[in-house]
């Protein structure tokens, strides 16, 4: 797993170029939003079964036909899988976030995720929509500590959301 810092520093190395402008004010951007990428972070280590709960029932809330007969949600087995893969799209967004680079997410989430979500028949469309939600859920309780920026909190959500929806092309 890579952070920011070592994602950038490991391109100027493989170029063999020293840090220019543009390298030294990405880390300078990434260290100054430090503070605010920990908070986000504690947010979801407190809150992170109230945010799954409540995404999963604003979801099945919006797409009902997930939990009726012939759901993918349907049976108290397929709806804690549902909850345990939010959960998980969750912790690894809170690690995307600390370390400000979306690298975690590709080599521990999404990588054979294709394959997975294709041979269990699961939907693409409701999982997408699950993952906006937690973002937004995420970015109110964080803006509600003080951060006045939450845009940072985008990208990791936003990213698996892309990456989902080539899934399911």
């Amino acid at each position: 797993m890579r952070d920011a810092v070592t994602s950038l520093i490991r391109n100027y190395d493989v170029s063999g170029r020293y840090l220019d402008r543009d390298a030294m004010e990405t880390l300078k951007s990434y260290f100054q939003s430090g503070t605010a990428r920990i908070a986000a972070a504690g947010v979801i280590n407190g809150n992170s079964s109230t945010i799954v709960k409540q995404a999963g029932l604003q979801l099945f809330e919006e797409v009902p036909e997930l939990i009726r007969p012939g759901g993918n949600a349907y049976t108290t087995r397929r709806y804690s899988a549902c909850l345990r893969d939010m959960d998980y799209y969750l912790r690894y967004a809170s690690y995307a976030l600390v370390a400000g680079d979306n690298n975690v997410l590709d080599e521990r989430v999404l990588q054979g995720l294709r394959e997975t979500y294709n041979s269990l028949c699961v939907p693409i469309g409701p999982t997408v929509r699950g993952i906006q939600i937690m973002k937004e859920m995420v970015k109110n309780m964080v803006a509600e500590t003080g951060v006045s920026d939450t845009s940072f909190i985008d990208a990791p959500f936003d990213h698996m959301t892309r990456e989902f929806s080539d899934i399911s092309v």
